[in-house]
């Protein structure tokens, strides 16, 4: 590996080039540096350039990327917990309508067995019938020989119901397991999204009105792609998304949010599309692979235009180098230029 050492005889003592030469030149230069560099105030600190208006617009950058992950991250346990959900109400449900068809059943075995008394005395076997076990009844085979067909039809017809309705008892409770764990994975999601949202807001409070309002100029003046090629003519379901995308310009950015008043990200291209009738995925994640993929010079209005590596972000195309999406927090549904961030995917949907 080389050396950044300097040789021994670059240090050895030259006529004219002693010690006191050095230093007199070394005084010379650094006169000559404090003549073109400002003074600073006595007692004064430099400004540290994460503190200067280009470093806190980078760090809020940073901070407004990372809270869309996370809130695509929400959006996906909330979609995974609204699903459990339902599937434990109607399971419950079931459990109910089981319950009364037991009740039923053991009803008109109770009948059976008191018309029997009466006529005759109460079978022993009819007895049994009236345990919290119907179950078990069957298993006392030499049993079964002491009543006529029908009743032991009844009987296996009860048992198999109520094994059913243990089955579904069993699986709504590993259900119910799941949706809390799902409940508690959504609170620290929601907590991690306030974090960051928190962090961003606090310093974007720290730029005067002025530079806000330069940051704002400066994120909706970002470099255009031009897009080759004619833009064809909108099919039914593209059209009717471009139209419902364009309905709600000006409603307002809410995190977790998918219309009809306010929306996130992801939340408006699902909402948009549900109106055409076709049902995205609910992430920006999970709409990367809901159509096929084109190259972004061939874009048309209704495609959805991923952002970012991870797509954390997603707007819809609608023509003329322009996406409509739900940019970020204090912000509104809005026209942007397609390469206001680096594009990973274009997605036609439905296709």
């Amino acid at each position: 590996m080389a050396s950044h050492r300097s040789p021994r005889t670059s240090r050895a003592w030259r006529p004219g080039h002693g010690w006191s030469g050095r230093a007199a030149a070394l005084t010379a230069a650094a006169a000559g540096a404090a003549a073109v560099l400002p003074a600073t105030p006595a007692g004064a600190e430099p400004e540290a350039e994460a503190d200067r208006p280009t470093g806190i617009n980078a760090r809020v950058d940073r901070l407004y990327e990372r809270a869309e992950g996370a809130i695509e991250a929400y959006n996906a346990v909330a979609e995974r917990t609204r699903a459990l959900r339902l599937q434990a109400e109607r399971a419950q449900d079931r459990i109910a309508r089981g319950q009364a068809q037991v009740n039923r059943m053991r009803g008109a075995l109770a009948a059976l067995a008191g018309a029997e008394y009466r006529s005759s005395g109460l079978d022993p076997s009819l007895a049994l019938l009236l345990t919290e076990d119907p179950g078990g009844y069957l298993d006392k085979a030499a049993t079964l020989d002491r009543i006529g067909s029908l009743q032991r039809g009844k009987i296996r017809q009860l048992q198999g119901v109520t094994r059913v309705l243990d089955q579904r008892r069993s699986e709504a409770a590993d259900k119910l397991v799941r949706l809390e764990r799902e409940r508690r994975e959504l609170k620290r999601r929601k907590q991690e999204v306030r974090r960051k949202l928190g962090s961003a807001r606090r310093l974007l409070n720290q730029l005067t009105s002025e530079q806000r309002a330069e940051r704002e100029r400066a994120a909706r003046g970002a470099a255009r792609t031009v897009l080759g090629g004619a833009e064809q003519k909108l099919s039914g379901r593209a059209g009717a998304a471009v139209a419902a995308v364009r309905s709600v310009i000006g409603a307002p950015y809410s995190w977790g949010a998918s219309g009809p008043s306010s929306f996130d990200c992801s939340g408006l291209t699902q909402w948009a599309y549900r109106q055409a009738g076709v049902a995205l995925p609910r992430t920006s994640q999970g709409q990367r692979s809901a159509g096929s993929r084109v190259p972004l010079g061939q874009a048309q209005p209704g495609d959805l235009v991923l952002y970012r590596e991870d797509a954390s972000h997603v707007g819809m195309y609608v023509g003329g180098g322009r996406v409509v999406h739900a940019p970020y927090p204090g912000a509104s549904v809005r026209f942007d230029p397609v390469g206001m961030m680096p594009v990973s995917a274009v997605v036609r949907p439905g296709s």
